[in-house]
């Protein structure tokens, strides 16, 4: 590896030798290699992630369990027999987004989608402050939407994704449990948002709106990809957030009634190890990340493999190797010592660059930093290694929600389709194969697909309220 630069690349020229490069590279290796799991650690943490499943399924041991396994009331899949206009709303982060999806028939495949959207940004005091000034504002933007496309005249079924924890009561009654992901807003917790929502409709009074579901966006992400593939019976999100849902037996869903068929579970299970389970895994920069979050304590597993840390955790090893004076001349800037500074779209950015450095280069002397080609390197390894411990701790989470699906199903082997969306399975260069790779590893008797969810949140919020209504519509002809 060469540890002089060209002139050409305006990176600093160090005087080095080969055995001090080697030294060099040998200690950053054993400081990387924490974020190494084998084999062995990802079927510990699967372990442990299936008794933490198990508990939250059960009605007696619910409550103290961290991954939460939220009933969400979805049991029909779409079937192609639901036509019509359908409004769908997605609120999972900053931005907002309001879809017109038009579900027709389609004599090839049985119906067919057409989707219209517009993205909407949320101000800052909407998100902390108050439930009403919120759902004011989303009432707003869909009055908004609807003047756009002169349709303020109809009363659409709307399907809501809202992606955050709930308590199902209902597909169309669900209590927020807790906001995460910066939003503050008051008088939500603890409360129906499906009423709150309604309630801001109905306070502006320009239109009526018929609010048939909610969802979370795994759900609806899951449900978007079935319209693709009839096998698709997982649904996965490793974006900002990380989260997954399947479809479970209804016979061990004790916190809902009936024996029969299959329920869609939220599992939530950006919440494991909130009780201690991942203790040995968490490394010292996985605790500083933890310590100066706004929910300290809380998504513990999310922390380790979410967008919304990944650029953090990297940073703060930079620091790390700066201290030990094997990167940048032992000096870092203000600015790489500044927390959040370095993005995660950065991780992504690094790994992408094609060898000539210059993306790398051209990164750290925008955070104050003047590498030489040999930081770059180590800069790269630092990313492959936080990343790639990413897809290993997400893929464990995915084989053992598919792993449980096989055994609950006593199938020898189980053919199955997984939806997923999300900014880093879809926008880092490695993460979909590092990820598909150790899941197909840690599933031997699966048979597995994976598919990109498009427009997934949106159009599958809008797919279950065409199901909502048609189960309605026969409940009312019975």
């Amino acid at each position: 590896m060469p540890c002089v630069s060209s002139h050409l690349n305006q990176m600093v020229k160090m005087p080095c030798s080969y055995s001090s490069v080697v030294d060099r590279i040998l200690m950053v290796e054993q400081i990387l290699s924490e974020f190494r799991l084998n084999k062995e650690e990802l079927k510990e943490v699967m372990k442990r992630m299936q008794s933490e499943m198990d508990k939250g399924l059960r009605l007696e041991t619910h409550e103290e369990a961290s991954i939460k396994m939220l009933p969400t009331y979805v049991c029909s899949t779409p079937e192609g027999s639901e036509v019509g206009d359908f409004l769908a709303l997605d609120l999972g982060g900053t931005n907002f987004r309001v879809m017109l999806v038009k579900v027709g028939e389609d004599e090839e495949r049985g119906w067919k989608v057409e989707t219209k959207n517009q993205m909407y940004s949320i101000p800052e005091d909407a998100m902390t402050g108050t439930a009403e000034m919120l759902f004011d504002y989303v009432a707003e933007c869909i009055s908004d939407f609807l003047g756009k496309h002169h349709i303020k005249h109809k009363k659409l079924p709307l399907g809501f994704t809202f992606s955050f924890p709930v308590r199902h009561e209902d597909i169309d009654k669900g209590i927020l449990l807790n906001w995460t992901k910066g939003f503050k807003a008051s008088g939500a917790e603890g409360n129906n948002v499906v009423g709150i929502l309604r309630d801001a409709i109905k306070r502006r009074g320009d239109f009526e709106m018929d609010v048939v579901a909610m969802v979370n966006d795994t759900v609806a992400t899951m449900i978007s990809c079935y319209y693709e593939d009839r096998s698709c019976e997982v649904g996965m999100i490793v974006g900002t957030g990380c989260n997954a849902c399947y479809m479970e037996e209804m016979r061990t869903v004790e916190l809902v009634e009936g024996e029969e068929g299959r329920m869609c579970v939220n599992t939530e299970w950006g919440a494991f190890g909130d009780n201690g389970e991942l203790e040995e895994f968490r490394l010292e920069y996985d605790r500083v990340v933890d310590e100066t979050s706004i929910n300290h304590g809380q998504q513990l597993y999310e922390k380790l493999i979410s967008g919304k840390y990944m650029g953090e955790l990297v940073r703060l090893v930079l620091l790390k190797l700066v201290n030990e004076d094997l990167l940048f001349n032992g000096e870092a800037s203000d600015l790489l010592k500044t927390r959040g500074s370095f993005e995660t779209r950065y991780v992504s950015q690094v790994e992408s660059d094609s060898g000539d450095r210059k993306q790398i280069y051209n990164i750290l002397s925008s955070l104050g930093v003047l590498p030489s080609e040999l930081d770059c390197d180590i800069v790269r390894l630092v990313c492959e290694s936080v990343s790639t411990r990413s897809a290993h701790m997400c893929g464990a989470g995915l084989a053992s929600v598919i792993n449980l699906m096989r055994e609950r199903r006593s199938q020898e082997a189980l053919k199955i389709t997984v939806g997923v969306d999300g900014s880093v399975y879809k926008l880092h260069p490695s993460f979909q194969h590092r990820f598909h790779k150790i899941v197909k590893e840690l599933t031997p008797h699966c048979e597995i697909t994976f598919i990109q969810s498009e427009e997934g949140s949106g159009r599958g919020a809008a797919l279950i309220s065409a199901v909502a209504c048609k189960m309605a519509a026969c409940m009312l002809r019975q």
